[in-house]
């Protein structure tokens, strides 16, 4: 697979296949844990997306790389098992295509592969937020906690939990 990337650059190739409410791709620097959705990431880089595009390439700079990136999706009409996701690392001269976890979000990465073995599993049991369904059920939250078992990457200070209104920690019932 070439997607004309650079080898000191991640290259992704978006194809939606499927209405989306919300796309973002994070790369993740930092985690607040006791938030859930985007600001579980807490110090993340966030290229630009854009929505309205069935088909989209980004060019993701090798230099000082995150310790991973992350592609989330939220579906229109917004139903939980049709959201889609994908965490994935820097891995130079390796390709990938597949699905971000639901067929409507179709991913081709260059320099790139995904993360698997995550999921609720990776939240520890003794986890107090974890009997919150906004945290237990996000995936980005499982994720977070794979990296802390996983990988070297630090703590933000976190933000006061009465700050979750904002736009980019979605509920919807």
């Amino acid at each position: 697979m070439n997607l004309g990337a650079d080898p000191e650059q991640i290259c992704i190739e978006i194809e939606k296949r499927a209405s989306y409410r919300i796309l973002w791709l994070a790369g993740i620097r930092q985690l607040d844990l006791t938030q859930h959705c985007l600001k579980t990431f807490a110090d993340c880089d966030k290229p630009r997306l854009d929505i309205r595009r069935r088909h989209q390439r980004l060019h993701l700079p090798a230099g000082a790389q995150p310790v991973a990136w992350y592609l989330c999706a939220l579906p229109i009409p917004w139903d939980w098992p049709r959201n889609a996701h994908l965490a994935f690392e820097w891995a130079p001269g390796e390709t990938w295509e597949g699905d971000a976890l639901v067929p409507g979000l179709g991913v081709k990465l260059a320099n790139a592969r995904p993360i698997l073995g995550w999921g609720e599993h990776s939240v520890p049991r003794e986890e107090p937020l974890r009997r919150s369904r906004l945290h237990r059920t996000c995936r980005n939250w499982q994720f977070a906690w794979w990296l802390r078992a996983n990988r070297q990457i630090p703590d933000a200070v976190p933000i006061s939990l009465s700050r979750t209104n904002e736009a980019e920690q979605l509920t919807f019932e």
